[in-house]
């Protein structure tokens, strides 16, 4: 129960303390002059001039900047505006904010803050009546491709802050908080918070392998939270919050031992321990996207390059 303890402080301390070299760093694209003009300066092309106003194939239009998907073809249609319009948007993909021109509601790159156009309501185009005015210079399309689902199992500390990093990195399509390693079928909260279940706080990422690799969402599991802590993370103290990976096979075990051996060159004393794959059970659902609901940053996680 400390974490509900210290979190209001640890909050305050986190907005007036964090260290923003911390924070993961964004691989972004380089842009020519043209989509810069647009992209970082909000600029607008031309009507009928862009290359997806009259795209039809099937698959995702992504950031042009830092690729993160942002709007699925289905929801594309032609409003007769001439740019390439969109009456919904992958969840939590575009930010709106509201325009320099005071009467306008911007849209943006929720992840790197790319210019990509406006959007309006109450317009009845499709039922959904919104209306995505998105410049076709800011996105990039990928054509639909087979998914290659694998899923990984990670213990950091408390399974908030673990969720909330590893659920950003493209690739992964979802992460669920929950519990492995224990002795207890069906563990509640309560039962894991007493530290007697044998159970870890552990996050479920299921993730596609064609665009992120097992050994990348390893890397960055290592990043995000201390693995030299031997009793928990940051003040999260108990067996319900060690550091540990979960494996399912033998090529994901060696992925982490390699992993570990190059911390441990750089003289890292490594507590994380590898542990087999055993049945996990699915939190509470309060304990699900909590930061993200909550609108919080998390108190005892971030990110630290270490490789």
């Amino acid at each position: 129960m400390l974490r509900f303890i210290v979190l209001f402080l640890a909050i305050i301390h986190f907005v007036y303390a964090v260290d923003t070299e911390k924070l993961p760093v964004l691989n972004l694209n380089p842009l020519t002059p043209q989509e810069a003009a647009v992209i970082l300066d909000k600029a607008t092309e031309r009507p009928f001039s862009g290359e997806y106003y009259k795209h039809k194939e099937d698959g995702t239009y992504v950031c042009k900047q830092c690729d993160a998907p942002l709007y699925k073809s289905d929801s594309k249609f032609d409003s007769g505006c001439g740019w390439p319009s969109f009456d919904d948007a992958i969840e939590g993909a575009v930010k709106r904010i509201p325009d320099a021109d005071g009467y306008r509601t911007e849209i943006i790159c929720a992840r790197c803050g790319a210019h990509l156009g406006h959007v309006f309501e109450g317009e009845g185009f499709t039922a959904k009546d919104t209306r995505y005015c998105v410049n076709s210079i800011s996105l990039k399309f990928e054509k639909e491709q087979t998914q290659n689902i694998q899923k990984a199992y990670f213990a950091g500390g408390c399974f908030w802050g673990v969720e909330y990093y590893l659920e950003k990195e493209l690739g992964v399509i979802e992460v669920t908080s929950g519990y492995m390693g224990g002795h207890l079928k069906d563990p509640t909260y309560k039962d894991v918070s007493r530290g007697q279940s044998g159970h870890l706080e552990t996050v479920e990422v299921v993730y596609d392998a064609n665009k992120v690799s097992y050994e990348t969402l390893a890397r960055l599991f290592f990043e995000i939270h201390d693995p030299e802590q031997k009793d928990g993370q940051g003040p999260d103290i108990g067996s319900q919050y060690l550091s540990a990976i979960f494996v399912a096979n033998p090529d994901e075990r060696a992925t982490i031992e390699k992993l570990i051996g190059l911390l441990e060159k750089k003289g890292f004393k490594i507590a994380t321990a590898i542990r087999q794959k055993s049945v996990f059970y699915k939190a509470e659902g309060y304990h699900q996207n909590y930061y993200d609901i909550k609108g919080y940053q998390p108190y005892c996680h971030g990110y630290v390059k270490r490789f």
